[in-house]
């Protein structure tokens, strides 16, 4: 009799625990990319248009013009930054956010919101809460996006910005982001030259690329130049460090010297550099 009641209530717990699983209606998604130094993150969910219209002014639609939007479904959009950045200009501390929005026929307005367990509850939203408030162009698609998406893309060259973009339908709004990694690189300059003479070229290539001081540049990469005095990459960007401080002659040998080392290692790349260089100096 007492193994049938446990039997019976090991039953019951089952019933009770056990649960169905099915996939999301709108599924969660994460996209992380470096900026700089700076992580950012966003984590998201993603509705799909399934017919519907998304924007507009009808009564039908899913998103109305002019109305506050948590930018997805379920808990809406968060978006982190490992240091502090500028959002569209505007300075924002390193932290977790909630992105709303009020979209419109050719502009929206974009909110980080600094409480994010506000969630997708948006008539509990306060306006002293924002960490930053700005309006972006809507730009309409020439392919449909069925599934909403948000991503981080248009880097530039010089990893100082990037634009979040969020498409759904025919829709997309974009915003940039902008970050600072200058003391970043310089506090590391600092305690990696300390540590090994070999970061002394990684340093005097971020002054050549940065403006910085050339004079200071070119000590660091006669330090990289003595602990490997057959290095072209390295004899290269002296070269190119000489013909910024004006020292047209100096450059002309250093380059000459970095095409010697490239021919004996058939390094054509840098061949072709130094040819070009060269003729810069001329």
């Amino acid at each position: 009799m007492k193994n049938l009641l446990v039997i019976a209530l090991l039953a019951v717990g089952l019933t009770a625990t056990a649960q169905v699983q099915t996939p999301q209606a709108s599924p969660a998604a994460s996209t992380t990319t470096v900026v700089g130094l700076t992580d950012v993150k966003i984590d998201y969910s993603r509705p799909s248009a399934k017919g519907r219209k998304i924007f507009g002014d009808a009564a039908n639609v899913v998103v109305p013009y002019g109305k506050i939007w948590r930018t997805a479904a379920n808990a809406g959009t968060k978006i982190t930054f490992s240091d502090d950045v500028k959002v569209e200009g505007i300075a924002v501390p390193k932290g977790e956010y909630l992105i709303y929005t009020w979209p419109g026929a050719t502009e929206w307005t974009v909110s980080l919101y600094k409480d994010i367990s506000l969630g997708g509850n948006t008539d509990g939203y306060d306006k002293s809460k924002e960490a930053a408030n700005f309006k972006v162009k809507s730009e309409k698609l020439t392919e449909r996006v069925e599934t909403f998406t948000v991503q981080i893309g248009d880097i530039a060259a010089d990893n100082k910005t990037a634009k979040i973009q969020i498409a759904w339908e025919n829709t997309s709004v974009k915003f940039t982001i902008a970050v600072d990694y200058d003391a970043k690189v310089m506090k590391s300059i600092e305690a990696a030259t300390k540590v090994n003479p070999n970061n002394y070229f990684n340093a005097a290539v971020y002054y050549l690329e940065n403006g910085k001081d050339l004079n200071q540049a070119l000590t660091w990469i006669n330090k990289a130049v003595e602990a490997n005095p057959s290095a072209f990459w390295i004899l290269y960007q002296k070269a190119r460090i000489q013909k910024g401080l004006g020292d047209k002659a100096g450059a002309m040998a250093t380059s000459a010297a970095s095409m010697e080392a490239a021919k004996k290692e058939n390094n054509r790349d840098y061949q072709m550099m130094n040819e070009e260089l060269q003729k810069s100096l001329k």
